[in-house]
């Protein structure tokens, strides 16, 4: 926080009161101390500080002070961060150790306590966060809420260990994110009375209208996967105090190019209503989430920004408890240095451990989507060699594979449409949620070569082609890298690209990937335990018969 004062003047958004005025406004030991109207100021904006509502800090591959540096170029000044992703591989021990390191530089960081580690029982992780550990993470003044209650079948069904769940955040009175793709009708209404109240799921306005009628706040949602924006900006105008603006999974060169700011320029561009854009990603979170976050009012932090204009949207410098953390595309939050913590046991892999012996002629095939986190079930033709079903890269039918990290077993192997990859193969120890290592590639060599090159590493996104072999090693959890943000984001870059070149036409094919183990998005996914039938909750045969 910074001990001295200083003034800075300009055109100041009042979005609370939707105006805005030239004006001074004075800055002391990191509050707001006065704002004055004024005749001669600069042209520049001054506004909140941008907030992401719902955020996995794993998902960029950085640690959250790390992230910290690359995101406060872009003006934001918080997050609203669910750490499951690391909770699934170190329990409460890794919820901690996200607090403790994003409290070593100036960002407002707001921890959730995870709901749902791990996600489901048909899937292996390396930790847990039971009753115990989520009174512990409430009772914090540090945590601000239950994060996402994705085992919305439990609640519908009134589990008992859920509801203990839901009854210690009545307890600590903080509120509860929701995870409710296409929950409609009654068992919305039933899964809403269970006091969730927030859905970042939605895929159109139909379903985001119908939760809202019953109670609900709706987060758009556009990460480096799942890209809901266009479907449901309209909300922005018809519900505007209903609605937040979030990411969920971001990776680490999409986070180099821009944050929340994107999706501020690209509501004014769509000529909405520049207070209710601002609303949604400043007022709206700091009122639902109870944050410590300042509006630009007098006596708050002094969490702000300055845009150049409200065409452009270009951040010139950004503020947080009156310290300046970027100006003009410069973080000035320094690098912070951690011990890597991980638990990964998994051994190396031969061809013969995904051989996959011919029972049928049809197989169900996971049809991934480009920008969604669900899939379908297609029952397609096994392409059969040697008595082994392999990649069918002509058909775009290609073997998958997840590896258990956590202690030896075999790889469970199904088959994706989708990543078009025609050579080649790539792998990850990032797999939502369990974080597994999960491939998917056009060949068995390859995909055993790019499976062994992150186990070999303890950790990372790998990709094998023909001579090149290559990893992003991601020491931290197996999830996260301890290097320069920018450093990672340029290697990530290079990756993706040379996924695209390998033949995958998807925006994100890493992040993809790594949705393709979440159980709890239908339709069809692939665990390290074997198929998964995402709608009707249960295994599933690769084999129509």
């Amino acid at each position: 926080m910074s001990d001295s004062s200083f003034q800075i003047s300009g055109n100041i958004i009042d979005v609370i009161h939707e105006k805005i005025f030239r004006g001074t406004i004075t800055v002391k030991n990191g509050k707001i101390e006065k704002i004055e109207e004024a005749v001669n100021v600069p042209s520049q904006f001054i506004l909140p500080g941008l907030i992401d509502a719902h955020i996995h800090i794993e998902s960029s591959m950085l640690i959250p002070s790390e992230f910290a540096r690359l995101a406060v170029v872009h003006g934001t000044v918080a997050t609203v961060s669910d750490p499951h992703e690391i909770a699934n591989v170190l329990g409460i021990d890794g919820i901690k150790f996200m607090i403790a390191n994003g409290g070593k530089v100036p960002f407002k960081f707001n921890f959730g306590a995870s709901s749902c580690v791990p996600a489901t029982p048909f899937e292996t992780s390396g930790g847990s966060i039971g009753l115990d550990e989520i009174d512990e993470l409430l009772n914090r003044n540090d945590v601000r809420y239950l994060s996402e209650m994705m085992n919305f079948p439990g609640v519908i069904a009134g589990d008992p260990s859920v509801m203990k769940k839901l009854e210690l955040a009545v307890k600590y009175r903080k509120p509860v994110d929701g995870h409710a793709p296409g929950l409609r009708g009654e068992d919305l209404c039933k899964y809403i009375a269970a006091g969730i109240l927030t859905d970042h799921e939605c895929f159109s306005c139909e379903e985001a209208l119908e939760k809202i009628r019953f109670g609900m706040k709706i987060l758009i949602r556009e990460g480096s996967a799942a890209k809901n924006f266009e479907a449901l900006s309209p909300l922005i105008e018809q519900c505007p105090q209903r609605v937040m603006f979030c990411s969920d999974d971001k990776h680490p060169n999409d986070l180099v190019l821009g944050h929340i700011n994107q999706l501020v320029k690209r509501s004014i561009a769509k000529g909405y209503n520049i207070m209710k854009v601002l609303g949604c990603c400043t007022v709206n979170p700091v009122r639902h989430y109870n944050l410590d976050v300042g509006l630009l009012e007098q006596g708050d932090d002094a969490d702000f920004l300055i845009a150049d204009n409200l065409h452009d949207f270009n951040i010139l410098a950004t503020y947080i408890k009156g310290e300046k953390v970027a100006e003009n595309g410069k973080s000035f939050i320094k690098s912070v240095r951690e011990n890597p913590l991980n638990r990964f046991n998994a051994r190396k892999i031969k061809e013969q451990d995904i051989r996959v012996f011919p029972e049928s002629s049809k197989i169900r095939v996971l049809k991934a989507l480009d920008g969604q986190l669900i899939t379908k079930e297609l029952i397609l033709d096994a392409l059969v060699e040697k008595d082994n079903i392999v990649s069918n890269p002509d058909a775009d039918i290609l073997k998958i594979v997840v590896k258990n990290r956590y202690f030896d077993a075999p790889p469970a192997v199904g088959f994706v449409t989708g990543f078009g990859i025609k050579t080649g193969a790539i792998a990850s120890s990032v797999a939502h949620d369990s974080h597994n290592i999960i491939a998917v590639g056009a060949d068995d060599q390859s995909i055993t070569r790019a499976v062994n090159l992150v186990i070999g590493s303890k950790g990372g996104i790998s990709l094998v082609d023909g001579s090149i072999e290559k990893i992003l090693e991601l020491p931290v959890a197996g999830i996260m890298s301890n290097d320069d943000g920018y450093k990672v984001a340029s290697l990530y870059d290079w990756l993706d690209g040379k996924a695209k070149m390998s033949g995958s036409h998807f925006n994100a094919p890493f992040m993809t990937l790594s949705f393709m183990a979440l159980l709890v998005i239908p339709e069809l996914k692939l665990s390290d335990k074997g198929l998964f039938d995402g709608q009707h909750f249960k295994f599933t045969d690769l084999f129509q018969k």
